[in-house]
């Protein structure tokens, strides 16, 4: 499917409780989302046939949307029941699972008390986000102009489509310039993320990554340190300063999407993919597999 636009593919996509053909999945023109960013997602991967904490991931969808001050009319449970069903209607076993919901088209302006909130599920096969020759020399990163803002000024702990207009922007500058993603301070300049990832650093044989308050805590970076505590390694969650980049000896990325990336250059720095990213590798690669049940 490489190359193929995204509205005009064979497949079936589940809206409002109802499995429609792919390609006549659309909304209005005049939605509330399309204008003023009123819409949560997820990201979400299957392996095997079943979803990697889907549960989590649908409950993570319920509190973005009440973030934004609207209600998903489904709850957890059946919102796990519908990405199931895509899955099977499509055929898919390994995939990628986007869930959608969004302010409907009954009122046009900031205000939308009374409008519908509509939920969309879609799934294709997305094997990995980044290019796999590359992926395990270390990915390289740009550091982005754009800034993850003042938590006091926008609602960071949401997946909220509006809040990653920035991380576009910002991964254009850097494919443009030849890397694979941008790296992005927080609003007081220190390190906080990528613009779709949650990143990790090795000193000393102990892990480092970024405290989660000004941005998404993502899931995959929740397994990733749970896996490492796991394993016996040191997670450190703390401030950390872009004057200490050239510290680290490792880099990785975390992310539905990225699943766990090694990182082998930010701008000037340069780190080499060592024992500690690739055992989390590993991990995680067994974490996601479906378990056998017993019989």
């Amino acid at each position: 499917m490489a190359g193929q636009a995204f509205d005009d593919r064979d497949g079936l996509i589940w809206m409002d409780g109802q499995l429609l053909p792919w390609r006549d999945a659309k909304v209005h023109v005049l939605t509330h989302a399309m204008h003023y960013g009123s819409a949560v997602f997820e990201g979400e991967r299957a392996y095997g046939g079943a979803i990697f904490k889907s549960t989590q991931h649908s409950e993570r969808l319920r509190e973005s949307a009440r973030i934004l001050d609207f209600e998903v009319p489904y709850s957890a449970a059946q919102i796990d029941a519908a990405k199931a069903l895509v899955l099977e209607k499509n055929g898919f076993v390994d995939a990628y699972v986007r869930p959608l919901a969004w302010r409907g088209s009954e009122m046009m302006g900031v205000s939308a008390q009374n409008n519908t909130i509509h939920l969309a599920i879609a799934a294709w096969v997305w094997p990995s986000y980044f290019d796999p020759a590359q992926r395990m020399k270390g990915i390289r990163l740009d550091i982005a102009e754009y800034r993850r803002p003042d938590p006091a000024t926008a609602p960071s702990r949401s997946k909220a489509a509006g809040l990653y207009m920035i991380c576009t922007i910002s991964k254009h500058k850097a494919e443009r310039k030849g890397y694979a993603d941008a790296l992005m301070l927080d609003w007081q300049g220190r390190v906080a993320e990528c613009t779709g990832a949650n990143v990790f650093f090795v000193q000393n044989g102990a892990i480092h990554t970024p405290t989660a308050d000004c941005f998404l805590d993502g899931i995959t970076r929740q397994t990733a340190i749970e896996l490492a505590r796991r394993r016996g390694f040191e997670v450190v969650e703390r401030r950390i300063m872009p004057d200490e980049l050239a510290s680290f000896s490792e880099c990785f990325i975390t992310g539905t999407a990225a699943e766990i990336t090694p990182v082998g250059e930010i701008g000037p720095h340069h780190y080499k993919p060592g024992t500690i990213t690739s055992t989390l590798i590993d991990d995680y690669t067994a974490e996601v597999k479906p378990k056998s049940k017993a019989a």
